[in-house]
């Protein structure tokens, strides 16, 4: 790595003085847990998914977790999902009791193919999970029709993608739920948490029970339900980086923008945007043609920040390939395959300066043709 600069980080999440200024006031009002904030961030939040009903809780993975029970999904259902996603997404659906079915990616978007989904449809299908990865809506007006057609729920997961959006509805509105992540890393946090979206007030207040324990009363239990709470302090934090998220999603499209126009390696494919889609670049992922391994190790040394997301497909994963192999189901997956093969995310982040930004352009240019 060069002396002259230094490493520029693929993920800067930014605590600053109004968010320690937040917590530090939450805290010193004693009223930590099922205060006001977190009823604050919900509606705040609504405002992003068109004004459905919101319900925080502790973590992405318990967003999807909850609204799987919430929509009645277990043993015997089977659930369609990207093998090409973090397997928080999959082991949702196992932790139901419900079937994991795989299905294929599209080249451009690293989201659901709908004509794959249709192909995955059984009998025993109950719902679909689109994974809008990197920040990039997946074609929800096809998956849309697929599930009416076929009378299957759809829960979004949208871990990724705040603010994101296809021909203007933004995503975490089309299905019966939405879901969200608020881990550091992510395009806003709360430190760590989730959000969940629905338009039914059923559902969410299903949802509400769920995460506490069964009760809207204290110890008036309705149904079996976990604590997967969100704190008042991670909310505090979250309305802070609500109120961010605008400009700073602006600054991810301007910086993917430059990098795009600028990286010009015949070996290197920029990311591509589908027509009337919003990507808000949680990741900025180009493909590498060739020595993928070697390409990462010129770019750290050069001081730029890079990884994989994801080496391994799910389906891939010991909990899954072996179950499968034993079963003797083999999924046909090749974009999936290929995808993981060849992904590589850079530095996209708000925080990037116009020189940093020069910098990751440099590198990526001088990988030439030889990988």
């Amino acid at each position: 790595m060069t002396d002259a600069h230094e490493f520029i980080s693929a993920a800067r999440p930014v605590i600053d003085e109004d968010e320690i200024a937040a917590a530090v006031r939450v805290l010193r009002s004693g009223r930590v847990v099922q205060g006001p904030e977190v009823a604050a961030f919900e509606e705040e939040f609504s405002e992003l998914v068109g004004g459905r009903h919101c319900v925080a809780v502790n973590s992405g993975t318990s967003a999807l977790h909850l609204s799987l029970l919430a929509l009645g999904l277990g043993p015997g259902d089977e659930v369609i999902v990207p093998s090409f996603s973090f397997a928080a997404s999959a082991n949702a659906v196992r932790l139901v009791g419900a079937d994991v079915v795989f299905a294929d990616i599209d080249a451009d978007t690293f989201c659901l193919d709908p004509a794959a989904v249709e192909a995955a449809v059984t009998p025993r299908t109950a719902a679909i999970m689109p994974v809008h990865l990197y920040g990039h809506p997946a074609a929800m007006d096809e998956i849309m029709a697929i599930a009416r057609k076929h009378g299957l729920a759809v829960v979004e997961d949208a871990c990724q993608a705040h603010a994101a959006a296809l021909y203007g509805i933004p995503v975490g509105a089309f299905g019966a739920a939405g879901t969200f992540s608020f881990y550091p890393t992510k395009n806003m946090h709360s430190l760590e948490g989730g959000m969940i979206s629905t338009g039914d007030a059923e559902t969410a207040r299903t949802l509400r029970l769920l995460r506490n324990q069964g009760m809207e009363q204290r110890y008036a239990n309705e149904i079996v339900g976990a604590n997967v709470r969100m704190t008042d302090v991670s909310a505090a934090i979250g309305r802070v980086q609500r109120g961010k998220l605008p400009a700073w999603t602006e600054q991810r499209i301007a910086n993917a923008a430059y990098l795009t126009e600028h990286i010009s390696a015949p070996n290197v494919v920029a990311p591509k945007v589908a027509e009337g889609a919003r990507h808000v670049f949680h990741q900025y992922t180009v493909r590498v043609r060739g020595d993928r391994e070697a390409a990462m190790a010129k770019l750290t040394e050069a001081g730029i920040g890079n990884a994989v997301y994801y080496p391994t497909p799910i389906h891939r994963l010991k909990p899954y390939w072996e179950p499968d192999q034993k079963a003797g189901r083999n999924w046909d997956l090749p974009e999936t395959e290929r995808a993981a093969a060849e992904v590589v995310s850079l530095p996209v982040h708000p925080s990037l300066s116009a020189s940093e930004l020069d910098r990751i352009v440099a590198a990526v240019n001088t990988l030439g043709e030889q990988l």
